[in-house]
C-alpha cells in the first residue's frame, strides 16, 4: 500500500474526528439548553465523556498487541457516529446519558487508533510530519465552527448529519501490518514508562487548555461577556484556524528550530492569550484572545505523540512486533489526553461555576509548567531523514 495513501487516509480520520467534536461543543450550549442543564450539569456531561473515552483508549491498548491499529480506528469512527447522532437526537436525559458514553467510548478509539496510525507514518517518513495531521484535526473543526455560524438557524435535529462523515471515513486505506497477530510480548516491562510520562505532563496541559478553549469557549463568549447567541461559535472559530495555521507550518518549523524552543516561546504565549481571555472587557478582546491562545499551544499534542513514540523503543524487534510495542504505548500515553481534558472540561466548570472568569485562570498558570517540561523533548530536535 502506498505510504502517502495511507498519509491521507489518517489525516481524513483525523479530520472527521475534529468536525464531529467541534460540531458538537460549538452547539453545546443549545444541547444542553435544550434539557434544562446548567454549568454544573454540563461539566458531568464532559466528565461523563471524557471517563469512557478512557475506557476507550484502554480497549484500544488490549488490542494493540492482537490486531492492527487500523481496526481500532473503524471501530471508534462508526461509534463517535452513531453517538454524535444519538447525542443530537436525544429527548431527554435518560437517552442523552448513554449517548454521550457511546461517543465517549468511540471517542477514546479514534484518539488512540488515529495517533497509532500516525506515529507509524512518520517513522515511514522519517521525518516530523504529527504536526500537519494534528492540523487535519484542526481544519475539520474549523469547518464545523463555520458550518455551525452558517446553520444557527436551522433544527439542531438537522445536526445528526454529521454522522455521515466519519462512517464515510471508516472504509480508507489505513496502515496494517504484515502480520496480523503479535503477542503481549511485544510490550515487556522494559518500556521506559517515567521518561513517558514526563513527556505526558506536558499533553495533560496542552488538552486542558485546548479543552477549555473548544468546550467552554461558546459558553464563556454568552455568560461572561453576553455575546449574541449567533456568534458563539466565534470563540472556537479563530482559536482553531489559528491552531491550524500553526500545525500546518509545525512539520517545518520543529525541523528547523527544534521542540524544546517552540515549546518554550508557545508556553509564554499561551499564558498570556489566557491572561487576555480573562480579563478582557468585552466579547471582542475574548475572541482575539483565544486565537492568540490558539497559536501558543498548537504543536504540543503532535510533539508529545511523536516524542513518546519515539521513547518506546524496540528498535532491536522485527517491524511487526515494533508496530504493536508502539501501538500499545501510544494507545496507553493517550490516558494523558483525557486526564488534561478532565481538567479542561470539569474543573473549568467546577472552579468557574459563580464566575467562568476563574475557570481560565487555572490554566493560565499552569501552561507556563511546558518551559521546564520542554528541555524532555530535546531528543526529537533530529529524527533521521529516509531518502
Amino acid at each position: 500500500m502506498s505510504l502517502r495513501r495511507t498519509r491521507l487516509a489518517v489525516a481524513a480520520a483525523f479530520f472527521a474526528q475534529g468536525f464531529t467534536f467541534i460540531s458538537l461543543t460549538t452547539r453545546l450550549p443549545q444541547l444542553m439548553g435544550r434539557h434544562d442543564i446548567g454549568t454544573l450539569g454540563q461539566s458531568l456531561a464532559m466528565l461523563t465523556i471524557v471517563l469512557v473515552a478512557g475506557i476507550g483508549s484502554l480497549v484500544a491498548e488490549r488490542a494493540a498487541t492482537r490486531r492492527a491499529s487500523a481496526g481500532t480506528l473503524r471501530a471508534g469512527l462508526a461509534a463517535i457516529a452513531l453517538g454524535a447522532a444519538a447525542i443530537v437526537l436525544a429527548p431527554s436525559i435518560p437517552l442523552l446519558v448513554p449517548a454521550l458514553a457511546l461517543y465517549g467510548l468511540g471517542l477514546g478509539l479514534v484518539d488512540a487508533g488515529s495517533n497509532m496510525q500516525a506515529v507509524a507514518v512518520e517513522v515511514g517518513y522519517g521525518r516530523p510530519i504529527l504536526p500537519s495531521f494534528h492540523g487535519a484535526w484542526t481544519l475539520g473543526g474549523i469547518i464545523a465552527a463555520v458550518a455551525t455560524l452558517m446553520t444557527v438557524a436551522l433544527p439542531l435535529a438537522a445536526i445528526a448529519a454529521i454522522a455521515v462523515l466519519p462512517v464515510a471515513v471508516a472504509t480508507a486505506p489505513f496502515l496494517a501490518r504484515d502480520e496480523p497477530t503479535v503477542t503481549a510480548a511485544t510490550t515487556p516491562p522494559d518500556v521506559p514508562w517515567r521518561a513517558i510520562a514526563v513527556v505526558g505532563a506536558a499533553l495533560v496541559i496542552f488538552y486542558m487548555v485546548d479543552t477549555a478553549a473548544t468546550t467552554w469557549g461558546p459558553t464563556y463568549l454568552e455568560r461572561v461577556t453576553e455575546a449574541p447567541q449567533q456568534l458563539l461559535a466565534l470563540a472556537t472559530l479563530p482559536y482553531l484556524i489559528a491552531t491550524g495555521v500553526a500545525r500546518l507550518a509545525g512539520d517545518t518549523v520543529v525541523q528547523r528550530f527544534g521542540p524544546v524552543r517552540v515549546l518554550r516561546l508557545g508556553s509564554v504565549l499561551a499564558c498570556g492569550a489566557l491572561a487576555v481571555i480573562v480579563f478582557a472587557p468585552a466579547w471582542p478582546v475574548v475572541v482575539a484572545g483565544f486565537a492568540l491562545l490558539g497559536v501558543g499551544v498548537a504543536v504540543v499534542a503532535p510533539l508529545s505523540f511523536s516524542a513518546a513514540g519515539r521513547i518506546a523503543g524496540g528498535a532491536d524487534l522485527a517491524p511487526a512486533e515494533r508496530l504493536a510495542r508502539v501501538d500499545a504505548v501510544i494507545a496507553r500515553f493517550n490516558q494523558f489526553n483525557y486526564l488534561g481534558a478532565l481538567l479542561g472540561a470539569v474543573m473549568t466548570g467546577v472552579v468557574g461555576a459563580s464566575d467562568l472568569r476563574w475557570g481560565f485562570a487555572l490554566p493560565m498558570v499552569l501552561v507556563l509548567a511546558l518551559i521546564p517540561l520542554a528541555g524532555r523533548f530535546a531528543a526529537d530536535e533530529r529524527l533521521p531523514v529516509r531518502g
